[in-house]
C-alpha cells in the first residue's frame, strides 16, 4: 500500500454524503441489477481490466481486494494486468503490477506465480497469427507480414499473451474490449474487437452486460461509446 493510497473508509469520513451515494450506485444498484447482472468472476475481471484501461490505481486497488475475496485468482489478475501491456503500454501497466505485487505479498501469497507461457521463442509468431485468425478471420493468418507493427502484433500481443494460461479465450477478449472502452481514442479497435468478441461466443448482448457494469468506473460518456461500438459490430 502506498502513503498516498485513500482507502473507502478514509472517504466516508470526509466526504459521507458523495460516497453514500457513489457506493450505493456501484454496489447495488448496477452491481444488482437484474437485467445486467454478472456472474463475480467475470464482472471482477472487467472491472479491473477497465480501471487498467483509465489508469484508476486507486480504485484498482480497492476492487481488487474485493475480486480476491470474491474468489478471483491470483493468476486471473496477473494476467489481466500482463495482457494490458500491448493495449496500454508498460508505462501505464507499471503502478498497477506494483499494486497487484503488494496486496498478494500482504496476503501471504508467494511471488512469482506459476509462470502461464505455452509458447516459445519459435513458434510465438505461428502461434499468434493462429489466434488473430481465429478471432478475426482467416485473412488476418497472414497479416504479419504486411509490416513490422503487424508483425509485432502476431507475435507480441497475440503470441505472447493471448496464448498464455489462466485464462479463457472469451476472458481474454473481453478484458481486451475492456481496456480499449476505458481508455477512449481507440473506437475503431474498439469496434474491431467487439466483432471479435462475437467471433468467439461473447454476444452482443453479454458485451452490454458488461458495459453497464463498468459504467461506474468510467462514466456515461466512454460507456456509451462502446455502446455504440458494439451495435456497429453487429451490423
Amino acid at each position: 500500500m502506498t502513503d498516498t493510497f485513500t482507502t473507502n473508509e478514509d472517504l466516508e469520513r470526509t466526504d459521507p454524503a458523495y460516497m453514500e451515494r457513489m457506493l450505493h450506485f456501484k454496489n447495488v444498484e448496477v452491481a444488482q441489477d437484474s437485467d445486467t447482472k454478472l456472474d463475480d468472476e467475470t464482472r471482477y475481471l472487467a472491472i479491473l481490466a477497465t480501471l487498467l484501461g483509465c489508469q484508476g490505481v486507486d480504485e484498482f486497488h480497492v476492487e481488487l481486494e474485493r475480486a480476491l475475496d470474491a474468489g478471483v485468482t491470483p493468476v486471473q489478475v496477473k494476467e489481466v494486468v500482463y495482457q494490458a501491456t500491448d493495449y496500454l503500454g508498460i508505462g501505464r501497466v507499471r503502478p498497477f503490477l506494483t499494486v497487484v505485487n503488494t496486496v498478494l505479498t500482504e496476503r501471504g501469497v508467494e511471488l512469482p506465480l506459476p509462470d502461464q507461457t505455452t509458447t516459445t521463442m519459435e513458434d510465438r509468431l505461428e502461434r499468434g497469427a493462429a489466434l488473430q485468425a481465429e478471432f478475426f478471420g482467416e485473412q488476418m493468418r497472414e497479416s504479419w507480414k504486411k509490416g513490422t507493427i503487424n508483425r509485432w502484433l502476431a507475435d507480441n500481443c497475440f503470441g505472447d499473451y493471448y496464448t498464455r494460461t489462466g485464462l479463457t479465450n472469451q476472458q481474454r477478449e473481453m478484458i481486451t474490449f475492456c481496456y480499449l472502452s476505458a481508455q477512449g481514442g481507440c473506437e475503431p479497435q474498439l469496434t474491431a474487437h467487439a466483432r471479435g468478441n462475437m467471433n468467439i461466443g461473447n454476444s452482443a448482448d453479454f458485451l452490454r452486460k458488461v458495459v453497464a457494469q463498468c459504467l461506474p468506473y468510467i462514466g456515461y460518456p466512454r460507456s456509451l461509446n462502446a455502446m455504440t461500438a458494439i451495435a456497429n459490430a453487429e451490423n
